[in-house]
């Protein structure tokens, strides 16, 4: 029986991304993965190494990888764990001392987990009945001794970590940038990421084209700031825009998504490009606020004016498009004001849903000592009005498509054992509606996950009837 690796993710879809990509270098090394977050109650001896991908956006996310740690420790008695991603970057030792069975990769050395495999493979089998320390050790070594360190470092690429199949996401995603060159007052990632690069131009479109091989009908196109996309194709610059046309050129059939979008970025001739009937009608925006005041604060590279023309763009390139925005309530200094006008902002632009955050003061960061702080209970205000906003655009936006068919790529299926009578399936369409789909036990032609289906949007659900992330109810088509 093959040993077990186990991966836990949090934070971003680059997270995401990079976790499938280390999996599928563990399964090609003849290890059983597994990717459903663990529990409490969970408790597996079969598991070898646990893999904790981690976030360092917020405290609280900080929190949660060290909860997450130290409950792998008691439900994987017999596994090392080995901590990678931000957190991972900007506070090894403060992980380190966790736990003698934790072990720390980097995150900017995280491409090295594709090498990883091979010699955990050998250790395994050259020393039989490894406690977890003792596998933590090997592993630490493997990535600290100079000499391996240096042949990493030749070899690692933030894009390495790349695959057509993935284990526990129907849709495929790739990554085209990684790190950030801004200097944004609140954000550690850019600490932890590292300055900006790109993956070439030549090699995005032959990823986009073996996953359009492989059968994948949809690839999300992931980054950290998609404003500094950067390349040469064919002995010409290439930015975001040029890169999607060429995409699109170079592909027949897979939908491109888009994770997220600097509102700098969005102009005619990007617009005329996503126009494209494969780009799917789905847009996050990072704002942050709709205060000039405050994002000059944050040291932002655009004016709130700029958000205003991105959304009329994108209005033009598609109809009735799901918007999206992320936005920090309580930033140092924000006045009634200036989240006065953030509300504004939504309203006027029309947004669909806010990824609401309150702000985290981060170590190292030049908002972690900004003055005057905002009073935890006004920021716990402004969440709930971003929350209670949330509740009627999405509800809103969703009413706009009752009776309309859509497009859809099924995600889970949630089988008549849980259910008893029914099984659920869920799907997401091409606007990012998040469907529940009900069907009898005994149905024997259910969809599969990845498949792309139509669906009739019926309603939205209400918070008694939702389960996971569905927000729609829908019907299946065909």
């Amino acid at each position: 029986m093959p040993e077990t690796i186990h991966f836990e993710t949090l934070g971003c879809r680059l997270n995401q991304v990079e976790s499938e990509g280390a999996a599928r270098f563990f399964t090609d090394s003849n290890f059983s993965v597994s990717m459903e977050p663990f529990t409490a109650k969970s408790y597996d001896e079969s598991v070898v190494l646990c893999v904790v991908n981690t976030c360092t956006v917020t405290a609280k996310a900080e929190q949660k990888a060290r909860r997450i740690i130290r409950m792998l420790l008691k439900t994987c008695p017999n596994s090392a764990v080995l901590v990678t991603g931000c957190y991972a970057q900007v506070e090894q030792k403060e992980i380190r001392m966790i736990d003698e069975r934790v072990c720390v990769l980097p995150g900017q050395k995280k491409g090295g987990l594709a090498d990883l495999p091979v010699f955990l493979k050998k250790c395994l089998e050259n020393h039989q009945h490894l406690s977890g320390k003792e596998i933590s050790v090997e592993i630490q070594k493997f990535f600290d001794e100079e000499k391996s360190a240096s042949a990493l470092d030749k070899v690692t690429s933030p894009f390495r970590l790349a695959t057509e199949t993935f284990i526990s996401h129907s849709r495929s995603s790739l990554k085209i940038q990684d790190g950030c060159n801004c200097v944004c007052t609140y954000c550690r990632i850019r600490l932890a990421r590292g300055k900006s690069v790109s993956l070439d131009a030549a090699t995005v479109i032959e990823r986009v084209k073996k996953l359009e091989q492989a059968g994948q009908s949809e690839v999300v196109i992931t980054t950290v700031n998609i404003g500094q996309y950067l390349s040469e194709y064919n002995g010409n610059t290439i930015r975001f825009a040029q890169l999607l046309a060429l995409i699109l050129e170079n592909t027949s059939s897979i939908g491109i998504r888009i994770s997220s979008l600097y509102p700098e970025i969005v102009d005619e001739k990007l617009a005329l490009v996503l126009k494209n009937p494969r780009v799917r009608p789905y847009f996050h925006i990072s704002v942050q606020s709709g205060s000039n005041s405050v994002l000059g604060r944050m040291k932002r590279p655009y004016k709130i004016e700029a958000v205003y023309r991105a959304v009329e763009l994108l209005k033009k390139a598609k109809v009735n498009p799901f918007l999206a925005c992320d936005i920090i309530a309580g930033f140092p200094g924000e006045t009634d004001e200036d989240f006065n006008l953030t509300l504004k902002m939504l309203v006027d632009c029309g947004f669909t849903f806010v990824h609401a955050f309150p702000f985290s003061p981060r170590p190292g960061t030049e908002a972690y000592s900004m003055r005057p702080m905002v009073p935890n209970y006004v920021t716990d205000s402004r969440i709930t009005a971003l929350e209670e906003f949330n509740k009627k655009s999405k509800t809103d936006y969703i009413n706009s498509f009752i009776g309309k068919n859509l497009p859809a790529v099924c995600e889970t299926v949630h089988r008549a054992k849980v259910f008893r009578d029914r099984i659920i399936i869920h799907a997401v369409t091409e606007n990012f509606l998040h469907c529940q789909l009900v069907f009898n036990k005994d149905d024997k032609n259910l969809p599969k996950a990845g498949s792309v289906i139509s669906v009739k949007i019926v309603r939205p659900l209400n918070d008694s009837e939702k389960t996971g992330e569905s927000d729609t109810f829908a019907e299946f088509i065909s």
